[in-house]
């Protein structure tokens, strides 16, 4: 048992400092309107599921879904005896721009339930696109509701697809003008 109370050191690390070490060291390029709304579905998606360690870039987890509760994991499904964290999801890796990417399983890809909870929260997602004054309202740059890693990593994919949305020029749009730039085809 570890009799420290705070083994990752969460209180010891201001938190902005954490923030500016969570930030893509690379260029971030500009992305279209898709894209974006795309990898921020995702990542959202990602870091509302539960895990309670720090994030690696490159690195391989696992997501996996039991009791209408997602978890993200560093141990992969055949290392589980007895399908302990419930069924699994898919693969996910965090990129260098702090999006993170999801590879779903043919367990997923085939679980109605798994994909009816999807396309709700797609819906709800275009929903807050749609309602949205602007691209840039929509990036989650402080949520509160969020534990402390996956608030600093959303935090992180703000500022990376907000700098992606300046540099593409639609930073004061609407997503539906931003969507009307799109090339026809």
């Amino acid at each position: 048992m570890n009799n420290t109370p705070n083994p990752q050191g969460k209180g010891l690390v201001p938190v902005l400092e954490n923030l500016e070490k969570s930030r893509p060291l690379l260029s971030i390029p500009a992305k279209s309107i898709h894209q974006i709304s795309s990898e921020l579905f995702t990542s959202l998606f990602v870091l509302e599921s539960r895990f309670a360690f720090k994030p690696v870039m490159g690195q391989c987890y696992y997501l996996y879904h039991k009791r209408k509760q997602y978890r993200l994991s560093l141990i992969a499904p055949e290392e589980w005896v007895n399908g302990e964290l419930g069924g699994y999801i898919g693969k996910c890796l965090l990129h260098e721009d702090m999006t993170w990417t999801l590879e779903l399983s043919e367990e997923a890809t085939n679980n109605p339930e798994f994909q009816n909870d999807i396309v709700n929260r797609q819906l709800e997602f275009e929903q807050m696109l749609e309602n949205a004054d602007t691209v840039t309202s929509i990036l989650p740059i402080f949520n509160e509701k969020l534990p402390y890693y996956q608030r600093i990593f959303a935090s992180a994919l703000a500022y990376s697809l907000n700098i992606s949305i300046h540099k593409s020029g639609f930073e004061e749009l609407s997503y539906h003008e931003a969507r009307a730039l799109l090339p026809e085809g």
